[in-house]
């Protein structure tokens, strides 16, 4: 059997807090800079996302820090915890990275860090991914979220050239979490309130319920996975939109943890996928 070649560390960047600010009630916007992001840089995906890593408590990882002889050397238990947050903006120029965080209180693990956060103290993070940017050929584009995609909603629509049909729906728990986007002239978000009711419910009647524009769409609709799967079904079997105009996927799943939802994501998509392609009634 040949040897398999050994697995390459991810390359780890070390950002620090240069400021935070609190956009909304429940949304705090961290923006790192620093000497240890000089190798960072982004594909130019409205939708890239970073892993932040946060250390386990009692643990001391090797300075400076080295994900390869974490890997190495510590039980799996000991690595730090990671988590995926879009990436709000990234000014090369300025070496400045922006990353929104949603805020409940002592809930969760990256959003108490967050709100904590002080100038000076140290991130270190793996990445960027990403995938999706408006196409410019679209007849129109359809971007579909809850607060976890609003980031990359917002970016999508800083992006889009002017002229562009666009209808953006965007489900919060209520009006104090709405934000200002700069998007192209005539182009505004459908803000969803939620008032308690289950997340997606809102999202689901509206996208159900819109009349679609004539032409190609192009669509991005990310969020809980349950309605996520939910508006798949409707948009891939009842609107007839081919997988290549879609990125769609959940980022989380109501009662799971990230690592819990991170182990199952890839096989419940591909599940979901089948189901819907070999079942129209599949829920």
């Amino acid at each position: 059997m040949a040897e398999q070649p050994a697995r390459k560390a991810p390359t780890v960047h070390e950002g620090r807090v240069v400021r935070t600010e609190r956009i909304t009630p429940h949304m705090v916007r961290v923006v790192l800079g620093g000497e240890g992001l000089a190798a960072f840089g982004t594909d130019g995906s409205t939708d890239s996302y970073v892993k932040l890593l946060f250390p386990i408590d009692g643990v001391a990882y090797p300075e400076p820090f080295d994900m390869g002889r974490v890997r190495e050397e510590f039980p799996r238990h000991q690595w730090p915890a990671n988590r995926t947050y879009t990436v709000r903006s990234w000014d090369p120029a300025q070496r400045e990275l922006a990353i929104d965080f949603v805020v409940h209180g002592d809930e969760g693990l990256a959003g108490p860090w967050a709100a904590r956060a002080e100038p000076g103290a140290v991130m270190y993070l793996l990445g960027p991914g990403g995938g999706y940017t408006p196409d410019p050929a679209a007849d129109w584009h359809l971007l579909v979220g809850d607060e976890s995609a609003l980031p990359a909603i917002a970016a999508s629509l800083e992006r889009m050239p002017e002229g562009a049909v666009v209808h953006a729906l965007v489900e919060i728990e209520g009006p104090a979490e709405e934000q200002k986007i700069a998007a192209p002239a005539g182009v505004e978000v459908r803000w969803l309130h939620r008032a308690g009711r289950p997340v997606g419910d809102a999202l689901v009647e509206a996208v159900t319920a819109l009349d679609f524009p004539a032409g190609a769409v192009h669509a991005f609709v990310h969020g809980e996975a349950a309605f996520v799967k939910e508006l798949r079904r409707h948009l891939r079997l009842e609107r007839g939109i081919d997988r290549d105009r879609l990125s769609i996927s959940g980022y989380w799943r109501l009662g799971q943890t990230d690592e819990a939802w991170r182990e199952v994501k890839r096989a419940w998509n591909e599940q979901v996928e089948r189901e819907q392609e070999t079942d129209p009634a599949a829920a």
